[in-house]
């Protein structure tokens, strides 16, 4: 509705723009004269003006002062947690994923923090966007009314992976979201590519790991093809010998199971030559670590 009271003042404007520039041209009156002011025209249009800018306001500030409000009653509660650069909802029963996943037509409660520096949760969709700031907790809440996958995006410059930390957020029925919250059945997001093994029912762990390489935000600074992105490339990466910076010292290591799983909790104890410790401690578990590390075998 504001967009079309927008183009409606917008076509006027232009209107009256070019009658009055054809109206009062110089070649009707090509010796220029005193114009007297009209005060009770001048008032007119400013309080019309006035009333038209305070209606707009008055109408955007009771939703805003909805949305900034407490959230209802039973509404859904997602803990969302930005870091570089991704994001991770905690769910209630345990339930955590790199993709918002939410039921349609109810309210949902964001809670958000931020593990390092500002980020900021954007899904242009909704029409919401709150900042993430260390050490504090914002909140945010909304019902999303349309099924469907949609884009969710840091709009907070958090460095140099900023622009890969992107995700979705994936509105379906209840009973489709009380049956994955219940871990009874897997969402994707639309456009993502199947696991291979899906069809045959459970997954071998580097095609987990492959599924956890994407949702886990590893892509934003791991390549598989060998190019130098903020992090080493994961091709042939695994059982390679590599110069790391220990304490200030550098050393040989050989990249191995226990170094992954290391990195992964103290990303900033042995960092390979040549990067920045960058890296935040890694969200997922050992398990998931370990599916990973098999998907980086098949990277030769």
């Amino acid at each position: 509705v504001i967009t079309g009271i927008c183009a409606v003042l917008f076509v006027l404007i232009i209107f009256f723009m070019l009658f009055f520039l054809y109206r009062y041209r110089r070649s009707r009156s090509p010796v220029p004269g005193d114009i007297e002011g009209n005060a009770t025209l001048e008032l007119s249009f400013l309080g019309i003006s006035i009333v038209i800018v305070l209606a707009m306001f008055l109408w955007g500030w009771d939703g805003y002062r909805v949305i900034r409000g407490q959230a209802p009653e039973g509404s859904l509660e997602v803990k969302a947690t930005g870091q570089m650069w991704l994001w991770n909802f905690e769910y209630g029963q345990g339930r955590q994923s790199n993709t918002l996943i939410l039921p349609y037509g109810k309210p949902v409660s964001i809670r958000l923090f931020s593990n390092d520096v500002i980020h900021s949760f954007y899904v242009p969709a909704f029409r919401v966007k709150q900042d993430a700031v260390p050490g504090s907790e914002k909140d945010l809440w909304f019902t999303p009314d349309e099924t469907g996958t949609f884009d969710l995006f840091c709009a907070e410059y958090c460095g140099t992976g900023h622009s890969a930390m992107i995700t979705k957020a994936v509105v379906v029925g209840e009973a489709d979201f009380n049956a994955w919250l219940a871990g009874k059945k897997e969402i994707t997001p639309a456009g993502a590519a199947p696991a291979a093994a899906a069809a045959k029912g459970e997954k071998t762990g580097a095609e987990k790991g492959r599924e956890l390489f994407q949702s886990k935000g590893c892509s934003a600074c791991h390549s598989t093809d060998g190019s130098k992105l903020i992090g080493p490339s994961f091709k042939g990466l695994f059982g390679k010998k590599e110069t790391v910076v220990t304490g200030g010292k550098e050393r040989e290591i050989t990249v191995d199971e226990a170094y992954i799983i290391k990195s992964e909790h103290e990303p900033a104890a042995d960092v390979v030559v040549g990067f920045q410790p960058l890296m935040p401690p890694s969200l997922m578990n050992d398990e998931e670590i370990k599916a990973v590390i098999e998907f980086m075998k098949t990277l030769k």
